[in-house]
């Protein structure tokens, strides 16, 4: 058996320096880099493309504007988080970290033949560890030779405000991986909680309920988009309504959701309301596109 990279109990920023490798520089992705460098990891953000990567460091940089702005960072760490950030094409420089994180698409066979490559590129005691909100874990890693290695660790966007990990465990990942997982999630200043290896696992299936109910009201014409937010946070003392979290999640992320639990439980609650499928299908896919259940003027990606 491999020695893992982050022995339990230990600081994982001590002795070497370990590197954070993040598949995906969209805005999970490019989230998830700027916390690790804000906690004092080097970190390589890849795409397949240049101007995805780039585009992600830059999504990256207003994230870490925007903790400045609001006090939560200063602004020389700021910077220095930045210089922990470079970008890579591809996946030919995973072999140079630790820790690899997975932030693809909500897309089964993408996240299977991202592992599959992964197994492949990374160092072999490196953690392997999946983004996803919806996919069960022992199922995105069934084609890897040695699916113990592989743990979900489920950030929240905006990452740097939010301070929930969701870690899961599949069905084979060993003790000590999950472990390790926990142990980087806290160092990152992350509160963990662990979920069963069920489709949506806690958070997400609570949250495609509360958006999914709330777009059947809608389409049914029960009440206004604003005054169903407007109950739903003064009512009910949530933060946001339920349309401004779908803007803020992306419409398209949470009908994939909702099609994986239909799929997992067949469960009417699941079934996404057809408001949903038009509004995606319209590309009207929230903060990100510029337009969801409501306009946005600020920058696509950028944190409100």
């Amino acid at each position: 058996m491999n020695d893992l990279p982050i022995p339990a109990g230990s600081d994982p920023r001590q002795s070497v320096q370990r590197r954070v490798f993040v598949v995906g520089a969209g805005i999970m992705g490019s989230g998830i880099a700027a916390q690790c460098a804000l906690a004092g990891y080097p970190v390589t953000l890849e795409d397949v493309s240049e101007e995805l990567a780039r585009r992600g460091l830059a999504s990256a940089d207003r994230a870490l504007e925007h903790a400045v702005s609001k006090g939560t960072v200063g602004s020389g760490d700021r910077r220095a988080a930045l210089d922990r950030i470079e970008v890579a094409i591809g996946l030919r420089r995973a072999d140079s970290a630790q820790i690899v994180i997975e932030a693809a698409p909500e897309n089964l066979p993408i996240k299977r033949e991202l592992f599959r490559q992964l197994e492949e590129a990374a160092q072999p005691a490196a953690l392997l560890a999946s983004n996803t909100s919806s996919l069960p874990i022992t199922s995105i890693a069934q084609d890897l030779k040695d699916p113990g290695r592989l743990v979900g660790l489920h950030f929240f966007n905006p990452v740097l405000q939010m301070a929930l990990v969701e870690l899961i465990p599949g069905h084979t990942t060993r003790p000590e991986v999950v472990a390790t997982a926990r142990e980087f999630a806290r160092s990152l200043g992350k509160t963990v909680v662990t979920s069963r290896d069920t489709p949506g696992f806690v958070t997400t299936r609570a949250l495609a309920v509360l958006i999914n109910e709330a777009a059947w009201m809608l389409y049914e014409g029960v009440a206004t988009k604003e005054d169903i937010d407007a109950a739903y946070r003064l009512g009910f003392h949530h933060p946001m309504g339920p349309f401004e979290l779908a803007d803020l999640v992306g419409l398209d992320t949470a009908l994939a959701i909702l099609d994986v639990l239909w799929d997992g439980f067949r469960d009417p609650r699941y079934r996404a309301c057809p408001l949903l499928r038009t509004m995606v299908s319209a590309r009207k896919l929230g903060r990100k596109s510029g337009e969801g259940f409501y306009p946005y003027a600020t920058t696509p990606g950028a944190p409100g």
